[in-house]
């Protein structure tokens, strides 16, 4: 689904990433593995269109079409269905968690400013939205806090929450930085297994974390990188 191929980064004199080549199978949890510094989340940022690499390519398989999407904006990235979320979660906090996912619902027609004062135009979209958005809280395990301020919940359930957004954003490949860091054990087995639930509905991951001992048991594949190179 995801392929970079000979991805090289470079500040100044300082080679970041050094020919990177990774797969990320469509359908499976991929795992990326490292000490700091090893290039994981340049690797992401490059992905992600955060920075431009200095050589390689970065291609993504699109219902069958191949597509370079290397160098591209973050924004045109996204609209390929690729979401990344953070180590710390951005979201909007003076929100409640239904209106989170509200916010990100792609195409809505009440946007247009033709569109906005006419009910009728938007009203059946807008309880379409609510009801995907629900479903998705109840896939996550977030149905029983809808109702609740982002800056309400737990370490965990934010991070939760940042899934369920990506979700609701049309997300084909989710790329997760760190999800269960900071969280206790209990609530980072039920993060992977969140993951594991949405995976299972077709979505592809590519997941850097550190916690190795939790995220082994749920993953598919693992890339472990050291200086900018992968090495296994």
């Amino acid at each position: 689904m995801l392929e970079t191929r000979g991805i090289v980064k470079e500040f100044g004199s300082f080679r970041a990433l050094d020919g990177v080549d990774m797969l990320v199978q469509p359908g499976k949890i991929t795992l990326l593995i490292g000490p700091n510094g090893s290039g994981k989340t340049t690797l992401i940022n490059v992905i992600t269109g955060v920075y431009k690499p200095e050589a390689g390519k970065v291609l993504f398989n699109e219902g069958g079409k191949v597509v370079d999407m290397t160098g591209w904006p973050p924004h045109k990235i996204f609209g390929l269905g690729i979401v990344r979320t953070f180590q710390i979660p951005q979201v909007f906090q003076r929100l409640t968690v239904i209106e989170n996912l509200l916010a990100v619902a792609r195409g809505q027609v009440g946007e247009e400013l033709s569109s906005a004062l006419i009910k009728r135009r938007w009203a059946a979209q807008e309880e379409e939205l609510a009801e995907k958005a629900f479903e998705i809280l109840d896939l996550v395990g977030l149905g029983d806090v809808w109702d609740h301020y982002a800056y309400s919940l737990s370490a965990g359930q934010m991070k939760l929450l940042e899934l369920a957004r990506a979700l609701m954003a049309g997300a084909k490949l989710v790329i997760l930085d760190e999800p269960i860091a900071g969280v206790p054990v209990s609530q980072a087995h039920r993060i992977f297994q969140s993951i594991r639930d949405v995976n299972a509905r077709g979505v592809t991951f590519l997941i850097v974390e550190h916690r190795i001992d939790i995220a082994f048991k749920y993953v598919d594949y693992v890339y472990a990188m050291a200086s900018g190179r992968v090495i296994s």
